[in-house]
């Protein structure tokens, strides 16, 4: 028996509560679910192998046993080759938007993948007007312009990428797909696109470089503080140690918002199993995340890394302006895909709000990226025409992985991004990103929800 494969079987049956327990970032009951049971096949769900070594000290190794002597833990998995087999998801080739992923998705991922996916915070207001505030932009098409090629090549802090798109931070895509962000790694390096690496990410920065296509492609971390900041200060040296491209710290979610269909979920596997305590997914990934900093977290990160800095979570101008008062090289606009508080307002109104009340920061230094609802071409445009430097798809690249289609998957979604900007540059007369401007848009129906008055 692997001596690997011997520690993911007693990890939760043999370690003691000093050792571990409270400090486990995922929560104590998590690892109380599968006590005296066999939790490997729970444990490769969620993680990658050598989080053992990096995670746990080797006295935390207490033994080996034999799996087939332990129950197995009841948690629902991700689906089997066998499962897929038996109901198989349709040629890639058949797939034409972004849309038809998240459709094969839900037919494929186990159901606890699937709340902690697609799940939004409350009655998910904020997750549908995220989509709907392009619906609200349209368009101004030049016309006789004579466009024989389109370059949609641009730079995400310095890192040179082929599209003004990047992999926002998805945690657990190891529950879509068993290579996780490994599949996603090899796709953003075939289709020279970033990726930002989750800080619940199922696989190791480590992991994850080596999956890459190219030696330096564009590889960014995020960062939730957490409440012990010495994880944090590990998660940063790590990052800088595998090559990192800057650092995305998330500040949009002190607190996990209340997501309620997995919350459901959670109630109803507790309702069929009684020893299923716990959390849903979401408040489990949360729980070690601290609501206590401030902008002072930015000085204490700075004597970590010179490495290039983002602000995740921008929701209004004024901390927009904040931001780049602080020196960050670059801010995401973004209420966490509608799934922190409910209501906030989608994230291109605070786009316009930027463009209102302190244009100065769209022609600045600080690169302003965009996240949240996108899922056309024609809504990557609409954002740089409004000032975003690039944009984050979140969701549907986890989507694009599910149901076995791993990389190529990823890859198919990609294309299909690229196909649509390429085709509406040219019917927008423009050759390249930068011909992209306010005056191919018309916003008056969006204008209408952007703020009164601030006070900068």
């Amino acid at each position: 028996m692997s001596p690997v494969r011997s520690i993911a079987a007693v990890l939760s049956y043999l370690l003691t509560p000093p050792d571990f327990l409270d400090s486990h970032p995922g929560g104590s009951q998590v690892i109380l679910r599968c006590a005296g049971k066999d939790g490997t096949a729970d444990f490769d769900s969620v993680h990658d192998r050598d989080v053992l070594s990096q995670a746990l000290p080797p006295s935390a190794l207490k033994g080996t046993i034999q799996p087939d002597t332990l129950a197995k833990a009841s948690r629902p998995l991700p689906k089997t080759s066998a499962t897929i087999e038996e109901n198989p998801a349709p040629p890639l080739s058949s797939i034409i938007n972004l849309n038809d992923f998240e459709k094969i998705a839900q037919q494929h991922l186990p159901p606890h993948a699937w709340a902690y996916y697609s799940s939004g915070a409350d009655d998910e207001i904020s997750k549908r007007q995220g989509e709907k505030a392009y619906q609200k932009v349209s368009f101004r098409p030049r016309i006789l312009r004579s466009i024989r090629s389109v370059d949609t090549a641009t730079s995400i802090l310095g890192q040179p990428v082929s599209l003004p798109v990047y992999m926002s931070p998805c945690g657990i895509a190891k529950f879509a797909h068993p290579d996780g962000e490994c599949a996603m790694a090899v796709a953003a390096g075939e289709e020279g696109l970033a990726q930002v690496l989750a800080n619940g990410s199922s696989m190791s920065i480590d992991a994850v470089r080596a999956a890459g296509v190219h030696p330096n492609q564009p590889l960014f971390q995020q960062l939730y503080v957490n409440k012990d900041i010495r994880k944090s200060e590990e998660t940063v040296r790590r990052a800088v140690k595998a090559g990192a491209s800057g650092i995305w710290i998330t500040v949009d979610s002190p607190v996990v918002g209340k997501r309620e269909m997995d919350e459901r979920l959670n109630l109803e596997v507790q309702a069929r199993d009684s020893s299923a305590k716990g959390q849903g997914v979401a408040k489990t990934m949360a729980s070690s995340i601290s609501p206590y900093i401030d902008w002072d977290i930015l000085t204490w990160l700075r004597g970590l890394t010179d490495l290039p800095v983002v602000i995740k979570g921008i929701q209004c101008v004024e901390d927009a302006v904040m931001a780049y008062e602080h020196g960050v090289q670059g801010i995401v606009l973004s209420n966490h895909g509608g799934r922190s508080q409910d209501t906030a307002q989608p994230p291109l109104v605070t786009l316009l709000e930027i463009r209102r009340y302190a244009p100065y920061l769209i022609d600045s230094n600080m690169q302003i990226f965009i996240d949240g609802g996108i899922r056309r071409g024609t809504d990557v445009l609409k954002a740089l025409a409004l000032g975003a430097s690039a944009v984050g798809l979140g969701r549907p690249f986890l989507f694009s992985l599910a149901a076995g289609y791993g990389a190529d998957g990823t890859r198919r979604a990609i294309q299909i991004l690229r196909q649509e900007i390429e085709m509406n540059m040219v019917f927008l007369g423009v050759t390249k990103l930068s011909d992209l401007g306010p005056h191919l848009v018309n916003t008056m129906r969006l204008e209408r929800d952007v703020v009164g008055s601030v006070k900068l």
